[in-house]
């Protein structure tokens, strides 16, 4: 088994990623993208996991608290500090052009 990948390789993996390889660097690129490449196919074999298992780690179902709706909120009292506004809605500057 080759222990580093091809000039021609690396230039196309380089060309991918849209980077630039210098060719003092050539040399380490090739190995070290083969090291990747190779963890990889390692992670790749593994055998024995369940696909079903890996969806969700446990059966139940998340329950979440029953939502209530309550106002702690006091109108008039924002209004108050809001330089304009209408009714109850606050008036802002736009700040997207259209």
């Amino acid at each position: 088994m080759e222990d580093r990948l091809s000039k021609e390789e690396v230039l196309h993996v380089a060309y991918l990623a849209k980077i630039k390889i210098k060719d003092n660097e050539m040399e380490k690129y090739q190995i070290e993208l083969k090291t990747i490449l190779d963890s990889i196919k390692k992670i790749k074999e593994v055998t024995g996991y369940d696909d079903e298992i890996l969806i969700a780690p446990f059966s139940e179902d998340a329950r979440l608290r029953d939502d209530v709706n309550k106002s702690n909120v006091i109108v008039k009292d924002i209004l108050k500090n809001v330089p304009r506004h209408s009714g109850n809605y606050i008036e802002v500057p736009v700040v997207i052009n259209e």
